[in-house]
């Protein structure tokens, strides 16, 4: 979602001026076109309050044409805002927007969904559980978040460096990339689908990157060492290595270059949502086929037979053929970067400016 709003700023800012008001730490990492405001993430009221009074500061002093809430959370700010200032609202809204199970945000926040000029969701899922909240549907934009495409490969040097650095030579790797949560499932992957690759695969190996989150809204995560011991206890401990985070973007792009499938075996939970699976259009971009369920969002970053293959949610013998499949008789890499190259950031932006400005 960090990710999802910074280009939404920085392809916004191509055709309109944009100001923004973000969690601390954001300026440092603003698009360079922007300007950006401040406010502490914790706690939430905080941040909350204070995005309402710097918003309402900067709506009576600048008076924009259109407020957008980068997520649900803002969605009551935004809207209003725009009421006092005369402006246009929208919101982005991602699957766990419109499901988050509280109350107090049932109350007060999913109702201001239906009083937004526009209404952007991520997939086509996520129209579904607007319209059901109550969003009429001709307010209603499908705007698929972007990826970065590689303007060229890693060299062969990247490469041989990068199986080397972490033990990686000789080994069938089965990437995942992103935040281990309870929504993601690793641990439900390592207990039920690893053992079986594993045993027709010997040399397969999962590498892992990503943390647990230190500062999410809402998702329950899974640690590294819970992962680790259901991993021992299933018998593929030493089939498993986490790297950590990565952030530099030429290390990651190596990395999805070397992997020969990407796992996301993100599980349905109801009231969570997977809103798209960014991820899984990442790693398209570099030629990488994707195994999965075909849950939430999952299902539009996801093409079967394209560019990955989709389970049955929850059946995890499907889920471990398909990856063996993929092993066995790869998809053709130039087709899957070619699916990813239909969710450009620039397409992106084309398509949220056009939501915000349609009548």
């Amino acid at each position: 979602m960090e990710q999802l709003n910074w280009h939404m700023a920085k392809e916004l800012a191509k055709q309109a001026e944009v100001r923004v008001i973000g969690p601390t730490g954001s300026a440092a990492l603003k698009p360079q076109s922007i300007t950006l405001s401040e406010a502490p993430l914790k706690p939430l009221p905080l941040f909350l309050l204070v995005t309402l009074f710097k918003g309402l500061w900067t709506a009576i002093r600048w008076r924009p044409d259109v407020i957008l809430a980068g997520s649900g959370l803002t969605a009551p700010i935004v809207w209003l805002l725009s009421k006092l200032c005369g402006a246009r609202s929208a919101a982005y809204l991602h699957g766990f927007d419109i499901t988050v199970n509280h109350n107090l945000y049932r109350r007060l926040w999913r109702p201001t969904f239906k009083k937004l000029d526009r209404v952007i969701v991520n997939s086509t899922p996520t129209q579904m559980l607007a319209i059901a909240a109550g969003v009429r549907q001709n307010r209603i934009s499908l705007v698929y978040p972007g990826a970065t495409l590689p303007t060229a490969p890693q060299s062969t040097e990247n490469l041989t460096a990068f199986r080397e650095q972490y033990g990686l030579v000789g080994k069938r790797i089965l990437l995942s990339v992103g935040r281990l949560t309870t929504r993601k499932g690793m641990r439900e992957f390592v207990e039920q689908a690893l053992p079986t690759v594993i045993k027709a695969e010997p040399t397969a190996l999962l590498v892992v990157i990503g943390e647990a989150p230190k500062q999410s809204l809402g998702a329950g995560i899974q640690s590294v060492e819970s992962i680790q011991l259901h991993a021992k206890k299933s018998g593929v401990a030493e089939h498993i290595s986490f790297l950590g985070v990565i952030t530099d973007r030429d290390m990651l792009a190596t990395a999805y270059q070397s992997a020969d499938v990407h796992v996301f075996p993100v599980r349905h939970i109801p009231d969570d949502p997977e809103g798209f699976g960014m991820v899984a259009i990442e790693a398209a971009a570099h030629g990488l086929s994707t195994a999965a369920f075909a849950t939430g969002g999952i299902v539009d970053a996801v093409s079967h037979g394209e560019s990955g293959y989709l389970a049955e949610t929850s059946n995890y013998a499907e889920l471990s053929q398909n990856i063996l499949q993929l092993l066995h008789t790869p998809l053709d890499r130039e087709k899957v970067k070619d699916f990813a190259a239909g969710f450009s950031w620039e397409i992106f932006g084309k398509g949220i400016l056009d939501a915000i400005t349609s009548e």
